[in-house]
Order: structure tokens, then sequence, then C-alpha cells
């Protein structure tokens, strides 16, 4: 497997803090391969000779991380330490927090050399520290790596008792940049009540909801969200995040009023009903699911492309993650004929003025000194004076700034470039124009094929039986699921772009196939190099399944 380039970056920062402090968390949003990163980074510990623990805090997570480390790392041996299952004998044991945490699970421990931490934000609890203190006991030198979405807790609680440093922070800019995430459109909704949530009262780490839904749940408002998000995103599927029960039931019935196949989730849901609910907007007709405070974080249903916030965060975090639960990209395989270029986000609680772009520096000493973060700024027209963003008039000289019902926010160029000078292949634009793009190594090949704004990204393995589908929507998205294909299948033995082979002089036996092909290639034309004369074939060999799977996005 070849890891993403940022992935490399992480990983080597990793290391060089675990040399020189013996500790370390790397911040990794959703959708960045966090897994994939701890399980390279154990294979180069692994090397030295180190016993690794690794530590989940749920269940499904134990086999999901052991079931990837394993394509990374075939020849490590593993064992799983939970509730059911003991078995300390693997050189990387994964295990159940709640699990190990136990006095007498603890004392059949052996001695480990390296702990791992997924989801590390929560290394700051009990159960966390008593297994760390042990693993210090029995090896002073023992050293500690965490991974996680969101280092900054939103109880303020810091981290830096345990992790002195952030080797590494990976921005959600750089994978939606890269085609790993789609990118947010997002707009603020002006309704009238900036002023009064501003004016909202805090209750502990967070704002009052109470007093968040005596401003914001007015039928006048809720029926505004509901057109503001027929207008805009009335086609997607989306979840909705409210202040209290009472606001999501009211706008629940609004959504339904206006013939909406809506549906609500909230902490009391029984759980075969939410997961119901969950499926049907997943994979049925539940076009809208509102919520609260329950699809903040473990929630993932890629077909969501519209995320509506009817409630101010108190904390950036809280913003991200409810954010991030429409930028996942879409497997056709796993949702056909399905598109999905980009995630529209309706913010009707000023939370985007208030804490600005998505990505956050990390914070190891919690509880900062302003909890909502740096608000963007803007320059008075007349004055000069720097006000910020949320303000109606500048302080300075009183200007009135032109009040929009909706300003688009957030805006990201996306280039194929990058990601072509990003990859470790080379990637061969077949025609001339764009409209198909090929890779390949010895395992398998990927092409991207556009028409119009809409591509696909599709891929075969050395010994697979068809042409299949990984990714439709932007060039982008496309383009980086093919290679994240060929990342997987191939090693870096047949991805070197300097390799004498690639820039060979085809084959007379290429030639002769190639006009078989239907494609005449004459013996002095220079430009057909072993590798182009290589893809050609392989299009050819597959270009009754390449077209008609282009033809489709083309209806």
């Amino acid at each position: 497997m070849i890891l993403r380039p940022y992935q490399e970056v992480a990983i080597s920062d990793a290391l060089n803090a675990l040399d020189t402090h013996k500790n370390t968390i790397v911040v990794a949003p959703t959708g960045a391969g966090k897994t994939i990163m701890l399980s390279a980074l154990i294979g180069k510990r692994h090397q030295e000779g180190k016993r690794i623990l690794v530590l989940q805090h749920r269940d499904e997570l134990v086999s999901q991380n052991r079931e990837k480390f394993l394509k990374v790392n075939p020849n490590i041996s593993t064992s799983v330490v939970n509730g059911t299952i003991k078995k300390w004998d693997g050189d990387t044991i994964f295990s159940m927090v709640q699990t190990l945490s136990r006095e007498n699970n603890l004392r059949h421990r052996p001695k480990f050399d390296m702990v791992v931490v997924d989801e590390s934000h929560h290394v700051a609890a009990d159960t966390y520290m008593r297994i760390i203190e042990a693993v210090k006991e029995d090896n002073e030198h023992a050293e500690i790596v965490g991974f996680t979405a969101t280092p900054n807790r939103g109880d303020g609680k810091g981290l830096r008792s345990i992790f002195n440093n952030c080797s590494h922070q990976i921005e959600l800019a750089t994978l939606i940049r890269e085609g790993f995430l789609v990118p947010p459109k997002a707009y603020v909704v002006d309704v009238g009540v900036t002023e009064a949530l501003e004016g909202v009262t805090r209750r502990g780490n967070d704002f009052d909801m109470d007093e968040v839904a005596q401003i914001m749940n007015k039928r006048v408002i809720n029926e505004r969200v509901v057109n503001e998000w027929q207008d805009r995103a009335g086609d997607r599927k989306t979840v909705v995040f409210c202040s209290t029960i009472n606001h999501a039931q009211d706008l629940l019935d609004m959504f339904i009023e206006y013939d909406v196949n809506a549906e609500m989730v909230i902490g009391d849901t029984p759980k075969p009903e939410r997961e119901q609910i969950l499926h049907d907007l997943e994979f049925g007709d539940v076009q809208v699911v509102v919520n609260v405070a329950v699809l903040t974080e473990g929630f993932d249903a890629p077909p969501v492309s519209c995320v509506v916030l009817t409630r101010p965060c108190s904390f950036k975090s809280t913003m991200v993650q409810m954010i991030g639960r429409g930028l996942r990209i879409l497997d056709p395989e796993i949702y056909p004929d399905q598109i999905k270029k980009d995630c529209i986000v309706l913010d009707f609680g000023s939370s985007i003025l208030t804490h600005g772009a998505l990505d956050e520096a990390a914070n190891l000493d919690g509880k900062p000194k302003n909890p909502n973060g740096e608000a963007p700024e803007k320059q008075c027209p007349e004055c000069g004076f720097i006000n910020p963003l949320n303000v109606r008039m500048c302080v300075e000289c009183g200007y009135e700034f032109q009040s929009q019902d909706t300003e688009e926010l957030v805006d990201f160029t996306l280039t194929e470039y990058d990601l072509m000078e990003l990859s470790p292949f080379l990637w061969m634009d077949i025609f001339g124009n764009g409209s198909c793009l090929m890779a390949m190594g010895f395992n398998g090949f990927g092409v991207v094929g556009t028409v119009g704004d809409t591509s696909i990204g599709l891929v075969k393995a050395q010994n697979g039986r068809k042409v299949r589908s990984v990714a439709i929507g932007g060039k982008v998205q496309a383009m980086s699921a093919a290679d994240d294909f060929m990342r997987e299948i191939e090693d870096s033995a047949a991805a070197n772009k300097s390799k004498r082979w690639l820039n060979e002089r085809a084959t007379d036996k290429q030639r002769d196939a190639l006009r078989r092909g239907g494609v005449q290639v004459s013996a002095m034309d220079f430009s057909w190099t072993k590798y182009k004369a290589a893809c050609w074939l392989n299009y050819l060999w597959n270009k009754e399944q390449i077209d008609a799977a282009v033809e489709r996005i083309a209806e």
C-alpha cells in the first residue's frame, strides 16, 4: 500500500516527535485515513521490535481498526482484548478501554513499548489514565501517541498532561482540495436574531439551549428555514441540528407541513427506531432528519449533502463536527445512480460568522481565552476601520453595512493539476482533451472519465473480472478515489514516475496490438512510450465497459 502524501508527512512528523518527546498527538479529520496512518506508524515501530497496545472506546472500532491494520501490516501478529475475548499473544494488541481499565484485566497485562490511542480526545478520562499509568509503571520509556479529529474538548479539559506536542495537523482544506472530501458551500441566513443570540447565557460549556429555543423556535423562522432549504437544497438528503426537543418537533412539523418526508432523532429515541430512521435517510426515502445533539459525532451517511444549523455553536469543534456529517464522498458501488459534488450548509445560528473557517489549531492546554475562537473581520469602506464580521454598523464611524439575507462564505477552488502532481502514478490524458485520464501499475489501472462538469472514477484490478466505479461527482473527487485504489493495490516499485519503462519507446508488439485495436502508431512517433501504449491498450481492451460507465453519467 502507498500512503497519501499528507499521510506520509504526518507519520514522519509523528515518529520524529516520539523520538524527541516520547509522546505526540496527530490531528486528522474525518476522511483523512486515520486508521491507515496509525497502522503505518505501528508498522515502523514494530520493525524496531516494539510491542504495541491500541486503545479504542467502542467495540466496533476494535474490529474495524484491526481489519484495516492487517491490510497495511499483513505480517504483524495481532490479538484482541475486549468483553468477550482476552488474548495477549499478539505483537500488537487491540483493546477496548472499558475492558482493559478493569483492575483484574490490568493485572494480566504484558509489558508494552507503545500505546496508540484512537479518538485520543477521550484520553483525559480516568479509564485511559489508569491504563497509561500502568504501562508507564512497567516501562517508563513507553511511547504514547494519539490520533483524533477533535483535539479541543468541549468541556475545556486540556490534553497537555499526556501529550506535550501536536506533531502534525491535517486540515480539512487539504482533504477537500485533494478530493477526499467534498467542498462545503456554506451560507449564513440572517433571520434577524443575530443580536439576540449574542446575548444568550452560557451554561457550563455551551449556550443555554432553552434560551436559544426561545429565540429560534418561532413559526416564522421555522417556515423561513424550510423555504430556504427548499430553494437551495430541496433535492438533497439533509441533517438538521436544533437546540431543544420542542424546537426539533416544531421544525419537523413544519417540514411535514410542506410535504417533506422528514423524521426526528433525539437522545430518547429507542435504538431500533433510530437505526431504522438513519438507514432510511441513507438508503430509503427519508429526506430530512431533525436531531438534538445526537448526530454530532459517530454518524456518517455519505448521501447527506446538506447540513442545516438552527442553533449557535459555542465551540468551533462542535460546528466542524456538524458540518463534517455532510462532507463524505460517495461510493457508487454502495450508492448507485447518486452524484455528490459538494455539501450545502445553511447556518441560521451565526456559527460561521462567529468561528470563521473550519480548520482550528489544536490547543492542548484547554480552556482557550476566547472559547468562540477568532471571528473573521471586515473593513469599513468609509473609514477603513477593521470590524468583526458580524457587526451591522462600523464601530468607528457608524457606517451601516449592507444587510444580506444570505451570504455565501466558503468557496474552494479545486484543480486537477494539484492531484496529478501529488499522485505517485503517471496519469495520462488519453485523448488530449481531459475527458479520459488513465494511470496503471503492475496490479491494475484507474480511469477518470468526464462529461461536462461530472466525472466518474473507474478501476480494475489485474485479476478483476470487470471495471467498477469508485466515485461519481467532481473531477477531483473521482480522480482521488481512483488514485486511492491504485495506492492500495500497488507499491512504490510500480508507481515511480522515473522508472525507465515509463519513458522508453513503445515496442513493435505494442504498436501491432494498437493497430489491431484501430489505433495507428507510426514507428517514427516518439511520443508513444511503453507506458502510454500500455494505458491505451488497457483502455481498448476495456473500452466497452469504460464507455458504458461514462455514458451513464452523461444521461
